[in-house]
């Protein structure tokens, strides 16, 4: 990721980008992130780190936009064991699975891409190949009459 960004988060809500001395709101916040960069964000009255609160915010925020984020029995298996079981699953699979998905999609998207190259240069090489031959010429010379030579002059 880039380089991280602080944001100072007020009691009234707001949220304060130290590195463009401007109140952001949390769409700026998630534009942020999807340019590459990191965010820290701290509570200014108890210094205490909120990033995962924010970034959380975020998440749900598109979630409620969409009507949905995460499949309902998933949903409830989370409420149901809480921090057990799922918080170990994600602390240290999640993120890993996630970063695999889009290491292979990104790897596939690019070996289709090149495979679409390469058919148009293939068939761009046929073309100029192709130019100028009759494939039938060589069969239908087989039934054209050979020409008679002229008899020899006396």
């Amino acid at each position: 990721m880039g380089e991280r960004v602080l944001i100072k988060k007020y009691a009234n809500r707001r949220l304060y980008d130290t590195e463009k001395s401007k109140y952001v709101t949390l769409a700026e916040v998630r534009n942020l992130i999807r340019e590459g960069r990191s965010i820290h964000v701290v509570d200014v009255n108890t210094e205490e780190d909120v990033t995962a609160f924010i970034l959380t915010q975020i998440v749900l925020e598109e979630a409620r936009q969409k009507n949905a984020l995460l499949p309902v029995p998933l949903l409830h298996l989370i409420i149901r064991y809480g921090d057990n079981v799922l918080s170990e699953f994600f602390e240290k699979y999640l993120q890993q699975i996630l970063g695999n998905y889009l290491h292979q999609k990104s790897a596939f998207d690019e070996q289709f891409r090149r495979m679409l190259d390469l058919g148009m240069d293939i068939s761009g090489m046929a073309q100029k190949t192709m130019t100028g031959i009759s494939p039938f010429r060589p069969f239908m010379e087989f039934f054209t009459p050979e020409k008679e030579e002229d008899p020899p002059k006396k």
